[in-house]
Parts: C-alpha cells; sequence; structure tokens
C-alpha cells in the first residue's frame, strides 16, 4: 500500500489515527502548543498514547478517562498549574469535536482556539 493510503500512523503504537478527536497532534495544534508552520513536519500520535497529556481531558466523551501514576501524576502537581491545563486542554479536545462535525469551509489555520489564533497572526 502507497504511504498517502496508509492515513496517518501513531508514532507510539503504529495503528492509525482515524479520527480528529483522537490525535494528540491535533490537540496540541489547536491550544497553541504547536506552530501552524511546523505542524506538517510532526509525527501524529493518538492522544491516548500520550496520557501525560490525555489525563487533563475532562469530557465526557474522553472515555474511560486516563490517570497516571507518578511524578507527572495531574494530581500531584501545584493545584492551580493543572486546573488551568485541564481548563485548556478540555477545550482544545472540545474544540476536535467541534472541528469534527463542522470544518467544512474552514483550513488548517482556522483550526485553534481564539487565543492561539491571535498568537500566530
Amino acid at each position: 500500500m502507497a504511504k498517502c493510503d496508509e492515513g496517518y500512523l501513531c508514532e507510539v503504537c503504529n495503528q492509525e489515527v482515524e479520527r480528529l478527536t483522537q490525535s494528540a497532534l491535533y490537540l496540541q495544534y489547536v491550544i497553541g502548543w504547536i506552530d501552524p508552520e511546523t505542524l506538517h513536519t510532526r509525527r501524529e500520535c493518538h492522544l491516548r498514547c500520550q496520557p501525560t497529556l490525555a489525563q487533563f481531558v475532562d469530557d465526557q466523551r474522553f472515555d474511560p478517562p486516563v490517570v497516571i501514576e507518578g511524578d507527572f501524576d495531574r494530581r500531584r502537581l501545584d493545584t492551580r498549574f493543572a486546573d488551568e491545563r485541564a481548563d485548556l486542554v478540555t477545550r482544545g479536545y472540545q474544540r476536535l469535536w467541534e472541528l469534527q462535525t463542522r470544518r467544512r469551509g474552514l483550513t488548517v489555520v482556522d483550526y485553534p482556539l481564539p487565543e492561539a489564533q491571535q498568537r500566530w497572526r
């Protein structure tokens, strides 16, 4: 099969990332952690394959939620930092759901959250 026919494979588990809402790459992009100019150079990854990021998604559609143990467990982090991170990552995740259902007429530069879009302009 041609590489372009394989879809986008997760760099961790090597399985296809089938939906926008499964993508750690696009989540990081919509929250402003990945510059639009470098998006095409990054490798894809399932959100669940990045548990240190996935643990901050607080949305009932992300079920079961991810819980990790150890130093990077959000329950062990500074409460304010963890709350701010959960707010940002959850809003990004919700944006992915919005894009998955109605992205007609949008270009990839329209995907990020408003505050991320402002930073890139």
